[in-house]
């Protein structure tokens, strides 16, 4: 080899797999990197530990260096895969949030709170839900509400829920009736056995007495 290819060869950019660790405290993080220039800065892309990558000092070490073809950059990441899956969601240092493609149980939480909120502002721009009631609407409902409460006899209703709920056997006959029973909210229209319509309520802030009997 000449001196011209050796050259070639040191400048290179390099496909390869890494460990960051921290001064001072006991965090990592692996990875699999595929340069643009040869020897590039290049620590990592933290999301939801960033503050780690700012609070301490991050020191890299490359672990593997692979081909700088498509398959080497596939071979990187299986690689890397195999090195997070032991450790990931169970080693509390590991600040891996994905693992082959498989989000962690933190950014899944943080996605489905996102994902509540982009729903209800949704519902409220387009005023539909609860937000297409007018006040007046909702004063009535309540009204309404409290009427069929009494119609219905509601207390003695929710005893007899309270008492199958006590007997050991849950496949009883007064607990197989109370479940086939269809009860209506009266803010959303939602229909459901009176158990999982007053979860349904409780879980919107909607008084468990807005609701009526069907069946």
């Amino acid at each position: 080899m000449n001196s011209n290819q050796c050259t070639q060869s040191v400048v290179s950019p390099r496909i390869y797999t890494y460990k960051i660790t921290f001064e001072d405290v006991p965090f990592y993080y692996y990875g699999a990197y595929k340069e643009k220039i040869f020897n590039e800065e290049y620590y990592g892309t933290p999301y939801t530990h960033k503050w780690c990558w700012e609070m301490y000092q991050p020191k890299k070490q490359i672990l593997e260096v692979f081909d700088y073809t498509d398959e080497g950059w596939i071979k990187a990441n299986n690689v890397e895969k195999r090195l997070i899956k032991p450790v990931y969601n169970s080693d509390p240092y590991c600040l891996n949030e994905s693992c082959g493609g498989v989000i962690s149980l933190e950014i899944m939480r943080k996605n489905g709170r996102k994902a509540g909120d982009t729903y209800g502002r949704k519902l409220y721009e387009d005023r539909r839900g609860l937000f297409a009631l007018t006040k007046e609407q909702l004063q009535e409902n309540g009204r309404k509400g409290i009427s069929k409460r009494k119609e219905n006899n509601y207390e003695l209703y929710m005893q007899q829920v309270r008492d199958a709920a006590k007997k050991s056997n849950g496949g009883s006959k007064g607990g197989t009736k109370t479940q086939t029973q269809r009860w209506k909210c009266l803010v959303t229209g939602y229909i459901a056995n009176p158990a999982s319509l007053a979860r349904y309520q409780k879980a919107r802030g909607i008084d468990t007495i807005m609701r009526e009997r069907l069946s």
